[in-house]
């Protein structure tokens, strides 16, 4: 089956047609602890999660550990313990990591786990019954860092005369009895898929690097090792283990219930609409994954997004120099949501990003304190203080008032238009537009000032304003949902009508609101620091 459903430019269309959303981020490798860019890709799932939910949809999202291999094996013998109970404590650092950045995965898999092996074991014997896995040998150059095979022009000479993969790492030559994968077959369909629908890779730019290389040739694959056994064994031959990318790749089958393609799980989410990944690893997915479910005959994911890396203040991140990020320290030092909001903000999603420290206390001090922050701070307290605690009546809307209310209502159809194509930051820039036209029309319209001249007219100001308010914090629950939860609160917005289907039912004047708090205070830097 060369398609699955609807290309996903077609499914982003279609509406309220299919109702279900399927959202995944790499298994990440447990190798080592988890670090920012493990944090930045699954926020963008979670992102996107969130926004599905509450626009309706019946959402999956699920992230994970890639837990075989040769690289695995290695670190557990350099940690002195067993490959299993070394795979168990990593394996719960990024376990945690869900859980301190309130992501809302629905699943959290493991390629360790039983199920998961069943669907691996499956999966192959498909492809080897369907004529496209055979038995040979291999000889050629293997990183372990990446657990990937490259061609000798893909290699470059490091200082001491090594070569090197074009990601860095070392590569050795190994010569091992291997089974294949007829990789070679599909270099026609494969392009034939990228023409037909070019939303199926994206950022654009990751779309031509999968182009260009598959248009430079594909040799079948190398699909199984014999010189470790941290893995899952191949059916009939326990002589081999899979190779890795066929065992990590499946793990997306898997947690909808295959090889069971009659579960409930299976029907309503597969094919996935989104496998978000890092550009490392992106063509693993965007040309194994495809090849490997055309040739089992199974449904094609709708669209492969690549992530990039991030810098710190201009120096690539790396453990030798070190200066790797830690999510939860940075999380510990400015705050959850403002580090949520600062890392789809920043940077065009998909392209790469510079952390630096003066950058993400501008955002703060910037767009969250001085922006959203003080609107709702100031607008909420003039309600509570000159309006009986309640939202005002409103009398009838000006032009100014209508270009307001009308400019929030149209950010809900923005924000599903560009968070569809992970233009996080596009959307979020449309967000701010609105929120500066807020303050503008607050600072125009002066309202502590008609307090003393037309109190009806101050009533009709505020309640478009708290009314502003209350769409724009709505939208940005999946960005920052504690935040976000906390203003909602001191409107006293039921819990139940919190959904993006309640924007349209505008705010009831007469509703009781508490003394407003703070929500993003100024960021202060120590003396010294």
């Amino acid at each position: 089956m060369l398609f699955g459903a609807l290309c996903y430019q077609e499914f982003i269309m279609s509406g309220s047609e299919n109702r279900s959303f399927y959202i995944t981020t790499p298994i990440y490798y447990v190798n080592d602890k988890p670090h920012i860019g493990h944090a930045y890709c699954t926020l963008a799932c979670d992102v996107l999660a969130r926004f599905k939910r509450l626009d309706g949809y019946n959402v999956k999202f699920l992230t994970g550990t890639d837990e075989h291999g040769q690289k695995v094996e290695a670190s557990a013998e350099k940690a002195g313990i067993d490959p299993q109970a070394f795979t168990d404590q990593v394996s719960q650092k990024f376990r945690d990591l869900t859980e301190v950045c309130n992501f809302s995965n629905d699943d959290f898999i493991r390629t360790t786990e039983e199920r998961h092996k069943k669907a691996c074991q499956k999966i192959w014997q498909v492809l080897e019954d369907k004529g496209y896995i055979y038995l040979g040998s291999y000889a050629g150059w293997y990183a372990v860092r990446d657990e990937a095979f490259y061609t000798e022009t893909e290699l470059t000479k490091g200082p001491n005369g090594e070569k090197i993969a074009p990601t860095g790492a070392e590569v050795e030559w190994v010569e091992e009895p291997s089974y294949f994968f007829k990789l070679s077959a599909f270099e026609d369909k494969l392009l034939e898929l990228y023409e037909n629908d070019p939303s199926f890779v994206g950022p654009d730019s990751r779309r031509n690097e999968v182009i260009s290389f598959v248009k430079g040739g594909l040799r079948d694959l190398s699909v199984s090792r014999t010189t470790f056994k941290w893995g899952v064994q191949v059916p009939g031959n326990d002589e081999h283990i899979m190779y890795v990318w066929l065992d990590a790749l499946t793990n997306y089958l898997t947690a909808v219930g295959y090889p069971d393609e009659e579960s409930e799980d299976y029907k309503e989410f597969w094919p996935a609409n989104v496998h978000m990944v890092g550009k490392d690893i992106l063509r693993f997915h965007a040309i194994y994954w495809p090849a490997f479910l055309m040739a089992a005959d199974l449904p094609l994911p709708k669209r492969i997004y690549a992530t990039g890396w991030w810098t710190i203040e201009g120096q690539k991140i790396s453990k030798s120099v070190g200066n790797v990020i830690d999510p939860l320290s940075i999380i510990e030092e400015y705050g959850l949501d403002q580090v949520r909001y600062f890392l789809l903000r920043e940077v065009p999603f998909g392209k790469d990003g510079d952390y630096s420290k003066r950058a993400i206390i501008s955002r703060m001090n910037g767009d969250l304190a001085n922006d959203i922050g003080n609107l709702s701070q100031r607008v909420l307290s003039m309600v509570f203080k000159n309006c009986e605690g309640k939202i005002p009546e409103h009398g009838e809307f000006t032009d100014a008032d209508k270009v307001l209310l009308d400019s929030v209502s149209s950010l809900h159809q923005k924000l599903r238009n560009e968070f569809d194509k992970q233009s996080f930051h596009k959307g979020l820039e449309s967000v701010w537009e609105v929120i500066s036209a807020a303050n503008k029309y607050v600072d125009e319209q002066a309202p502590w000032a008609l307090r003393k001249t037309d109190l009806p007219r101050m009533g009709t100001v505020l309640y478009v304003l708290s009314e502003s308010i209350r769409q724009i914090a709505i939208l940005l629950q999946p960005v920052m949902p504690q935040s976000m939860e906390r203003m909602l609160d001191q409107l006293n917005l039921p819990a139940d009508v919190r959904q993006f289907s309640d924007l349209t039912t505008p705010l009831a004047s007469g509703l009781p609101i508490d003394k407003p708090q703070g929500i993003f205070p100024r960021y202060v830097e120590e003396e010294g620091a």
